[in-house]
C-alpha cells in the first residue's frame, strides 16, 4: 500500500522517541545519584537553596513519566487509523494484516506504559532521597541551633 511508511514512523518514530526519553530519564537519574552522593550538606546555609539544588532536573523525569503514556497512545491511535485505512483499500478482509496492524499499534502503548512506569519509580526514589537529605540538613541545623541556645 502507499502508506506503509507511516507504519515505519509509528514503529521506529514513536517507539524511538520513547526509547530516547527513557535514556534521558536514566541519564538524569545517574547524574542525580552522583550529585546526591557528593553533596556537602554543611555548605548550605538555608533549606531553600538546598531544596533547589536537590530538585534540579527532576522536572525532566516527571514530564517523561506523565507524558510517555500519551506518546504511546498517539502511536496506538495512528496505528489503528493506518490499519483501518489499509483495510478499506482491500476488497476482502485479511485478518492477518489486521492483526499485524493492531499489534503494531498496541506495541506503542506498551512501550509508553513501560517508560512511564520506570520513570515514576525513578522519580519517586530520587524524590525520597532528596527529602531524606533535606531532613538530615534540618536535623543538623536544628541540633546546632539548640546546642548554641543551651550553652548561652
Amino acid at each position: 500500500m502507499g502508506l506503509n511508511w507511516i507504519a515505519g514512523i509509528i514503529d521506529y518514530g514513536i517507539v524511538g522517541v520513547l526509547v530516547a526519553l527513557s535514556i534521558l530519564v536514566i541519564g538524569v537519574a545517574i547524574e542525580r545519584f552522583f550529585f546526591y552522593r557528593a553533596i556537602d550538606l554543611q555548605a548550605y546555609t538555608d533549606v531553600k537553596s538546598l531544596e533547589l539544588d536537590l530538585s534540579n532536573q527532576l522536572i525532566v523525569i516527571a514530564s517523561v513519566a506523565s507524558n510517555a503514556p500519551y506518546i504511546g497512545l498517539l502511536g496506538t491511535v495512528l496505528g489503528i487509523m493506518l490499519t483501518f485505512y489499509n483495510l478499506s483499500l482491500q476488497t476482502s478482509a485479511d485478518t492477518t494484516k489486521v492483526m499485524v496492524g493492531l499489534a503494531l499499534a498496541l506495541k506503542a502503548t506498551a512501550v509508553g506504559l513501560v517508560v512511564a512506569l520506570v520513570s515514576v519509580v525513578i522519580y519517586n526514589a530520587i524524590l525520597r532521597r532528596a527529602k531524606v537529605l533535606m531532613l538530615r540538613w534540618e536535623i543538623a541545623h536544628n541540633a546546632a541551633g539548640q546546642t548554641v541556645e543551651r550553652v548561652a
